[in-house]
């Protein structure tokens, strides 16, 4: 489980730590730097599957992130001899640092140095044992991809949830890794059983069902509510097929996983977005690492209510509040780390981390001007 991670150089970052916990919620405003820290893990792996990051460099582009080229990766205040350092620290001890050469228009920086110890690639980060989902995943379609590699052989969904149909079709039947993550009112442990569960939270009475047409490499999501017809997919909204690889993800995840989601509050209703932080916090609990990133207080509060519940300790959680402060003639990143209690309580509230339901209420308080 990875406990630190060290940048320097990069991006909106001159020189930042980040301590992590088995959940890890980085939240502030937008461009403030909590997608370029989600990044630089992202870089580290798509350059490992590139087969570069050994003795080549840092691939910038792939199938996981798009950053352009050196110039877009490198600090604004950095100088063109100055290194990118991404530095991780895992809970067992193992380090390493990776440090890359500028070169302003390459959008692969040659290494400057490397860990030499190949047991860092044994981890979560470079293995099976990962998965990541973007913001932007995929909506309701007709037909869903099918991969025969990706789901089957690695036992991914897709950064876009591109993979997520074909995945419950495949593993429907087996049972969830962690029971602790169990629904009460699931009728097994049973993956497409604990998904159905889980799902009445976000769209109660809803029942999912897949019907797979191999012939033509595609998958198809059928929505039941009672005993009604079927429905397709593209008439049940984008709540559930956003939350679905979600889903996925968190039950089909056994402990030793390191899962990235970036905003999973899309598209879900706030009674939603607290279950995925409550969720969240389970399968943290169960020794899954979590890495969200978030602009839902709902999800925050779903994890608060985790801790004040005996569900995950306080210490097992790290909050991180990302923020634009102006310096000299630099606009520059700052991240403030809030602590929460055993009682679910927040020891600090910086400007903006989650106060603007008060900051509006204080306003509807005041007399309305004639």
């Amino acid at each position: 489980m990875i406990s630190i991670v060290e940048l320097k150089n990069f991006k909106c970052f001159e020189q930042q730590v980040f301590n992590l916990g088995k959940l890890t919620l980085c939240t502030g405003l937008n461009s403030s730097g909590k997608s370029s820290f989600i990044q630089s893990l992202l870089l580290l792996r798509q350059s490992y599957y590139q087969d570069l990051l050994h003795k080549v460099g840092l691939a910038l582009n792939g199938d996981l992130v798009n950053i352009g080229t050196a110039q877009d990766a490198l600090f604004e205040g950095a100088g063109f001899k100055d290194k990118i350092i991404f530095k991780i620290t895992w809970t067992n001890e193992l380090e390493g640092l990776w440090s890359f050469n500028y070169d302003q228009v390459s959008d692969v920086l040659s290494l400057d140095s490397t860990p030499t110890s190949l047991e860092i690639y044994k981890t979560s980060l470079y293995s099976n044992s990962f998965h990541y989902l973007t913001a932007e995943r995929i909506g309701p379609r007709p037909f869903f991809e099918t991969s025969d590699f990706h789901v089957r052989q690695r036992k991914q969904i897709g950064s876009r949830g591109e993979y997520a149909a074909h995945f419950l079709s495949v593993y429907r039947d087996e049972s969830i890794p962690n029971p602790v993550l169990s629904h009460p009112k699931a009728e097994s442990f049973s993956l497409i059983e604990q998904v159905r569960a889980w799902m009445g939270e976000v769209s109660p009475g809803t029942r999912i069902e897949r019907k797979l047409s191999p012939d033509m490499g595609l998958v198809s999501l059928q929505f039941y509510y009672g005993l009604s017809n079927s429905y397709r997919a593209t008439n049940v909204g984008f709540g559930i097929t956003y939350t679905l690889p979600i889903l996925l993800v968190i039950l089909a995840s056994p402990p030793g996983t390191l899962i990235l989601l970036e905003n999973p509050e899309a598209h879900l209703h706030p009674k939603g977005q607290s279950m995925v932080g409550h969720l969240l916090a389970l399968a943290a609990s169960c020794g899954v690492q979590v890495i969200v990133e978030t602009h839902s207080d709902h999800v925050l509060n779903g994890i608060r209510l985790a801790v004040h519940g005996g569900k995950i300790k306080p210490e097992d959680v790290c909050l991180h509040f990302f923020q634009r402060i102006e310096q000299s003639d630099q606009v520059l990143t700052q991240v403030i780390s809030p602590r929460i209690d055993r009682n679910g309580r927040i020891d600090c509230w910086p400007d903006g981390f989650f106060d603007e339901w008060d900051k509006s209420l204080d306003a509807l308080l005041e007399p309305a001007q004639e």
